[in-house]
């Protein structure tokens, strides 16, 4: 009988806008205190590719998943030295306004959200569903996150409040219905949110009235990218090992060409001698941009 291997990752087909790029930039590897963190701007320098019809897919119209273009914006990676790139789901930072039940299902519980504490560029994923499988975390009262703990979605509607009374008693409480037109106010089932068969009272924690909380996607795993910005790369190096290269005699201008014979670099070459006429040195030194484009290769083969 044959075994069957299943894979369980798959690409990611995710949009520039559910992606939050951070950057941080040292000098060089011994810098490693007062880190400064810069968000970079994922819609601009992050673009995907797109299926076209050799490939057999939607042409322009289908994301290949997991490709995508990162272009690094000059003005911002402009200096020598370590740049680290972390891609991470976007984070959508806001508050719950409320933790309750749903009137006609008093056992499901949930936290309600009012959308217009939620930042414009994400109010478009608080829509029914919009946020099924999204993670929460949990932020203490002095702005620090509760370590190693979150809660999933699993269901998200439109909600209105609605008063009841309760069981046996005049007191009225705050429920809340689904409702299909537009509201400000989203309800959120999570899981875990039922307690367990074996311990009824044990309700798990999902938050709590004004609680800051940070909602964000489960579309990709985070990445981290380190970029080096250096003076000379492999090919420069190659060139001043292996590429062509002349000696002026006369003037003792070295001059060093590239893979098309074009002018790499120029030094001036020579001696340094006591007044004894002993050699005491050979100096190389450049030219910069004094460049003396006599020296062609081509003309000085030919």
């Amino acid at each position: 009988m044959a075994i069957g291997s299943y894979g369980t990752i798959r690409p990611s087909d995710v949009s520039p806008e559910d992606v939050q790029i951070i950057m941080n930039y040292t000098a060089s590897r011994d810098v490693t205190d007062n880190f400064i963190l810069t968000e970079l701007d994922a819609q601009t320098i992050l673009k995907p590719y797109f299926n076209n019809t050799e490939t057999g897919g939607n042409a322009n119209v289908e994301i290949i998943g997991g490709l995508y273009n990162l272009t690094l914006p000059a003005e911002q990676f402009n200096a020598l030295g370590i740049y680290t790139l972390y891609l991470r789901p976007a984070q959508i930072r806001t508050k719950i306004t409320d933790c309750g039940v749903l009137s006609a299902l008093p056992n499901v519980k949930g936290i309600i959200i009012d959308i217009t504490n939620v930042p414009v560029q994400f109010q478009n994923k608080f829509v029914p569903q919009g946020l099924v499988g999204f993670r929460i975390e949990y932020l203490n009262p002095d702005g620090s996150k509760i370590p190693n703990f979150f809660r999933v979605v699993t269901s998200s509607f439109f909600c209105e409040p609605v008063v009841s009374n309760e069981v046996n008693t005049t007191q009225k409480s705050i429920r809340y219905r689904y409702v299909d037109g537009n509201s400000n106010l989203i309800f959120l089932t999570l899981s875990p949110s039922s307690s367990p068969t074996n311990k009824p009272n044990a309700t798990p924690f999902i938050g709590q009235p004004n609680q800051n909380i940070i909602i964000s996607n489960t579309f990709f795993n985070p990445v981290t990218l380190e970029i080096e910005m250096v003076e000379y790369d492999v090919s420069s190096l190659a060139i001043a090992l292996y590429g062509n290269q002349t000696k002026s005699i006369d003037d003792g201008i070295y001059t060093i060409y590239d893979t098309q014979n074009n002018i790499y670099r120029q030094y001036n070459l020579y001696e340094i001698r006591d007044q004894f006429n002993a050699l005491l040195y050979e100096v190389r030194q450049s030219r910069g941009n004094n460049i003396d484009f006599s020296k062609n290769f081509t003309t000085i083969t030919t």
